[in-house]
């Protein structure tokens, strides 16, 4: 019983960081995508080449946003803080899916 707990154990300490990880891979891919969330139009961020700067830069997520469902909220509808925002309602619009928002927010809070 305690080697099958401690093996339980053990195995979820690893799939968990890895399981990070690939969300982490996926939302960039999703927010780097021209036909998803294209967030280099209008932000600077990470190593992103010729970006836009009509938005702020996407740095230090954790500590602009740390209220995780706040950032969540920002992607899934902006206009809910800020009506006059150029950013598109990225869920209400059902431009990403409720995953795919979650590994963008995911990938956000690694910068």
């Amino acid at each position: 019983m305690r080697k099958e707990l401690l093996s339980a154990v053990l195995i979820s300490a690893l799939v968990s960081p890895l399981a990070i990880a690939d969300a982490v891979k996926q939302g960039k891919e999703i927010a780097w995508s021209r036909k998803k969330g294209n967030c280099l139009t209008c932000h600077m961020m990470d190593d992103g080449q010729q970006t836009g700067n009509s938005g702020p830069p996407l740095m230090a997520m954790k500590a602009r946003y740390p209220d995780r469902a706040m950032l969540r909220q920002q992607i899934w509808d902006p206009t809910k803080r800020n009506p006059l925002t150029n950013m598109p309602p990225f869920g209400r619009n059902k431009i990403l899916t409720e995953a795919e928002i979650d590994a963008v927010v995911d990938y956000l809070y690694s910068l």
